[in-house]
């Protein structure tokens, strides 16, 4: 369920605010005069989507490429370029 909140609470109980970030790993809705005004969330929570909105972006240039005729790489060309790397990294 959201967690919304009046942009009093921001500056009243900011400390209030983080501990609820950090602990439901949710975003914060922060109202102001009734209606949506910002969102908070934790660093983590942040980092997260970060990481999920760069997955997405990966899957849709590899959807385009598909789309475009391009085969890809088979698992046992890619398992020798990683095997590579880690031979010459070690």
């Amino acid at each position: 369920m959201p967690v919304i909140k009046p942009i009093s609470d921001l500056r009243n109980k900011a400390n209030e605010i983080s501990e609820i970030a950090r602990h439901h790993d949710e975003p914060i809705f922060i109202t102001k005069n009734g209606e949506g005004d910002m969102v908070v969330m934790s660093m983590a929570h942040y980092g997260k989507l970060q990481m999920k909105l760069n997955l997405y972006g990966k899957l849709a240039v590899a959807q385009s490429q598909k789309a475009n005729g391009d085969k890809g790489k088979t698992l046992s060309g890619v398992m020798k370029g990683i095997r590579k790397l880690i031979h010459e990294a070690g």
